[in-house]
């Protein structure tokens, strides 16, 4: 992205991301990987520079520019360690961003400044073991008793489960309404029925705590309902859109850091008396890749440029999330191949990006889902 489309504090703010991640999380990227958690003290410097209130307003605490900073931004710290930028990613998106828009003034003032500094992290409690990406076919119950609301039932994939201080959980209140039967509660973690059963063992994103939860007679205020009562699928869906976006995101800084660990080790390495850049099958390799990462970043900013506006952008969202998302897997598989056997080796990096690039194509909707969204809007595309 040519820096004159970009305005000064969007500039800024990709800089102080892109030296942080260069300097904090880098180095330390390949041992998070392995121990499967990252460093507290990393989610406080996080908080301090602003990266964990990107879409939260000053007003509440938070350091929010516009989505196209938060885009960038999500790009540096992912090609840092992708494991961090999937936590700062679902925590902006669906940690901070529900409270924001459906908090009362009273849970907005007791949640937003804290999570917007890292003093709470948050998770999105909306998937369960029977259910992927079908958000109407939860099994959670909750039930309104003498005035607490009490919540049974199982989340799995979540993300941030461990570490995280505020839930935002999805309940079924009324299953004779179908769809019009679901809602969304503020679950401080602390609450003796919200328990972490496991953290899942994983192929890549190893650092990003992915936790199944359990509520076992989880008993709430009534004022920890977000939103009105049935609400809680508009809830769930008003996020994707920011959170597509996230992960398309995310999807390019991972591939990104493996075009560069690439082009660095094809530059010094040399093969029949010349560096591998100057093999045309390489270097037409690693055109490609470059290609493939700016059309992302394009796809990405514009879905960002949109959002910001206001506007509707579910099936930009959803296009940037799927091209990068495929686009990261290819570019890191690239990567690898031009490595040659030390690639497939733990001692380059190439190795872990190509196992964290995997999981953008499931998370925040599947690939096949992403088609099935575009196709819908092609419905109404005017020609």
């Amino acid at each position: 992205m040519n820096d004159l489309e970009l305005s000064e504090d969007q500039r800024l703010i990709r800089d102080m991301a892109r030296q942080f991640a260069q300097a904090e999380l880098a180095p330390r990227a390949a041992g998070w990987d392995k121990s499967g958690w990252i460093d507290s003290s990393v989610i406080q410097q996080m908080g301090e520079l602003g990266l964990l209130g990107m879409v939260v307003p000053e007003e509440w605490g938070g350091s929010y520019v516009d989505y196209v900073a938060y885009a960038l931004a999500v790009e540096e710290v992912s090609a840092g360690c992708g494991a961090t930028g999937a936590l700062m990613s679902v925590h902006n998106s669906v940690g901070c961003g529900p409270v924001l828009n459906y908090g009362t003034d009273e849970q907005k003032q007791t949640w937003l400044a804290k999570l917007a500094s890292g003093e709470a992290i948050g998770c999105f409690c909306l998937t369960e073991p029977q259910a992927g990406s079908e958000a109407h076919n939860l099994r959670t119950r909750a039930v309104l008793e003498n005035g607490e609301w009490v919540l049974n039932g199982a989340k799995q994939f979540v993300s941030n489960g461990k570490r995280a201080s505020l839930a935002v959980v999805f309940a079924v209140t009324d299953p004779e309404l179908g769809k019009k039967g679901l809602s969304a509660f503020l679950v401080p973690t602390d609450n003796p029925g919200f328990r972490v059963e496991r953290m899942e063992h994983k192929l890549g994103i190893r650092g990003s705590d992915t936790c199944a939860i359990s509520l076992d007679n989880c008993r709430l205020p009534e004022s920890a309902l977000l939103g009105q009562r049935g609400k809680g699928l508009s809830i769930a869906l008003s996020g994707l859109e920011g959170g597509r976006i996230g992960i398309a995101a995310q999807a390019l800084g991972i591939a990104r850091a493996a075009f560069e660990a690439a082009l660095v080790y094809a530059r010094d390495r040399t093969q029949f008396g010349q560096a591998l850049t100057e093999h045309q099958s390489i270097a037409n390799m690693l055109a490609d890749m470059h290609m493939q990462l700016n059309a992302s970043r394009l796809l990405i900013l514009h879905a960002a440029r949109l959002r910001t506006a206001g506007l509707p952008c579910l099936s930009e969202a959803s296009q940037a999330k799927l091209f990068a998302s495929e686009m990261a897997e290819a570019v890191c598989s690239k990567a690898i191949q031009i490595h040659g056997g030390y690639g497939y080796l733990e001692d380059y990096p190439v190795e872990r990006l190509y196992r964290d690039a995997r999981i953008t194509q499931i998370y925040e909707g599947t690939s096949e889902i992403q088609r099935l969204l575009i196709a819908r809007e092609l419905r109404h595309y005017s020609l």
